[in-house]
């Protein structure tokens, strides 16, 4: 056996002698050429560079299906990811786990998107962020419309950690903010909404400021909404933040009495 693999070093060694005469002659012609030959040469090398990137970063974010449904404990993101992917009502309860689905979305190009509905319970809701972020190609935050007034500070804290989550990936998410419960007789407009949220996240932003931070200097998460020195406002951020309003109740068994179309519209546009 020795024999043998000595003969096949030597064979391959002959082989590399064999062909590197021909080497060095195209390297010599391609120096000595016209230049412009060798541009042409750079030029498709570039076009293929290009496109092997662009292929690479396309499937990345191919792969990232996930609409994220985030809020805090009744803001009917349960029933709105029923009202979603069956069109009907089911009475539900808080959730303790995550619940995830395929979502055929309502355009000419057939794809899909994977919703994925997180507890809102305030022990549980920011281990199920951290854990589903990465995958997420949008977040829809629930607010409950109705509830807003008394409920304004719990949904500012959770939605500037929602926002500074966002900032931090590599590949920005669409990020939307549906008011829920429209159908309530005292539901807050969407206008509204985003008004007392800009005034409640810069007082948290002043507060947060104040505060010693307590993340490593090194980690890629934002510390900072909107612009130093300004009053916050949504436009001031990195990503686009949209806002409608929907109701994902309706009648209990009446099919698309929900008013959500305006939703679906949204996640048809961002798939």
């Amino acid at each position: 056996m020795a024999t043998v693999d000595s003969r096949r070093v030597g064979d391959g060694g002959a082989a590399g002698g064999t062909f590197q005469p021909y080497l060095d002659s195209l390297r010599q012609e391609l120096q000595q050429r016209d230049p412009t030959l060798l541009s042409v040469v750079l030029a498709v090398a570039a076009v293929l560079l290009t496109l092997v990137l662009w292929k690479f970063i396309w499937s990345r974010k191919s792969s990232q299906r996930a609409v994220l449904l985030v809020g805090l404990c009744d803001s009917g993101k349960t029933l709105l990811f029923v009202r979603l992917l069956t069109g009907h009502y089911r009475d539900t309860q808080t959730s303790i786990t995550d619940s995830s689905a395929v979502y055929r979305v309502n355009n000419n190009r057939g794809n899909s998107l994977t919703l994925i509905d997180l507890p809102g319970h305030e022990s549980l809701r920011l281990q199920f962020l951290e854990r589903f972020k990465s995958s997420a190609r949008a977040f829809v935050f629930v607010v409950d419309s109705a509830s807003f007034q008394r409920e304004v500070k719990d949904v500012a804290e959770f939605l500037y950690q929602v926002l500074l989550d966002s900032m931090g990936l590599k590949n920005t998410p669409s990020f939307l903010i549906a008011c829920n419960k429209q159908d309530i007789a005292m539901a807050k407009s969407a206008k509204l909404i985003q008004q007392q949220l800009e005034k409640e996240l810069n007082t948290l932003r002043v507060t947060r400021s104040a505060a010693p931070s307590t993340l490593d200097s090194s980690s890629s998460v934002p510390t900072h909404l909107g612009k130093k020195g300004k009053e916050f406002e949504f436009s001031q951020l990195p990503l686009k933040v949209e806002f409608l309003e929907c109701s994902a109740k309706g009648g209990r068994a009446d099919v698309g009495s929900a008013d959500i179309q305006d939703l679906e519209k949204w996640l048809a546009k961002i798939a």
